[in-house]
């Protein structure tokens, strides 16, 4: 089993999210932030998301305050991110996307794509339906460009 599998968040409903769940599934994992320029991506994240869900595709956001560009608190996020954006998908706690106090979800997804720091808000990872990453995105790369991405790695079988 990969070791994606292996990690927890915590929803902001305080609900602990297990990453098993996401087995066999391609899974869109984004560190947000509601006050970023690049906000408006959670439109076209929320599209993917409702148009591939009913085929096995989830995304996790993953807010993070390290850019100075979140809300206070979990609360305010959420309400804003649903209010301005539609989101629907599952959105974590805050987290650290860089440095010695970073979520270790983070410093397992720079590892395994063998890129560095986080440096801004809305990079994404996209991984496989057998827990592998396919790959890491730019903050800059708009979502509908990972469409095609996420349209093949629905095709494949989770043990391919």
């Amino acid at each position: 089993m990969s070791k994606i599998y292996a990690f927890q968040e915590t929803e902001m409903n305080g609900e602990v999210i297990d990453f098993k769940q996401y087995a066999g599934k391609v899974l869109l994992i984004v560190n947000t932030a509601s006050k970023c320029g690049l906000a408006p991506q959670l439109n076209g994240i929320e599209k993917l998301y409702q148009t591939y869900h009913d085929q096995g595709f989830e995304v996790l956001g993953l807010p993070s305050n390290q850019f100075h560009q979140e809300l206070g608190s979990d609360e305010e996020t959420s309400a804003y991110c649903q209010l301005h954006y539609g989101v629907t998908f599952p959105m974590t706690q805050q987290v650290r996307v860089n440095g010695t106090d970073e979520d270790p979800l983070f410093t397992y997804l720079k590892e395994t794509a063998g890129h560095g720091r986080i440096k801004w808000n809305f990079t994404k990872f996209l991984i496989g339906r057998d827990g592998q990453l396919i790959d890491r995105y730019a903050p800059v790369f708009k979502p509908e460009k990972i469409e095609p991405a996420i349209v093949t790695a629905l095709a494949k079988p989770a043990n391919s």
